[in-house]
């Protein structure tokens, strides 16, 4: 299966994040290195810098909007799952021409192929609380089968 420019930017952002929690360095020196990788080209590079200037930008904001569904603290969720939820969140957030059905299918995409065994069981069901609390309407017409997801 051929993966989005928009998946890779997803992608990208991830080890993004990744790389900044574990090493605390600058977040434009990231996003350089991360620019500089092998496969970055067939990103979508206006998504990434989007996604990477809000991420970076709210990420202690977007962690406290979803801490409130989690089963344990923030600081205890690995780093792979931490930052597949805070792109979640600003997606969720800020993204609202793309269906939270498609925001919380990319997040457990990225779990499955980053995250722990049943990573992607936990992303999803933070996400579909958020996504009700964020995006009430749409995800009542969801369920209700009316929506367009």
């Amino acid at each position: 299966m051929r993966t989005s420019p928009r998946r890779r930017a997803r992608e990208f952002v991830l080890q993004g994040l990744y790389q900044r929690q574990l090493s605390g360095n600058a977040c434009a020196a990231i996003r350089t290195q991360v620019a500089e990788a092998a496969g970055f080209p067939k990103a979508d590079e206006a998504y990434f810098d989007a996604l990477w200037a809000g991420v970076t930008a709210e990420y202690d904001a977007l962690v406290l909007l979803f801490s409130p569904d989690l089963d344990r603290r923030a600081t205890a969720l690995s780093p792979i799952e931490r930052a597949i939820l805070v792109i979640g969140a600003w997606e969720l957030r800020h993204r609202p021409e793309i269906p939270c059905r498609v925001v919380i299918n990319e997040a457990i995409e990225l779990a499955k192929s980053y995250g722990g065994t049943d990573g992607h069981k936990f992303v999803n069901g933070v996400l579909d609380k958020l996504a009700a609390t964020l995006r009430p309407a749409e995800m009542d017409a969801l369920r209700r089968g009316t929506g367009t997801a």
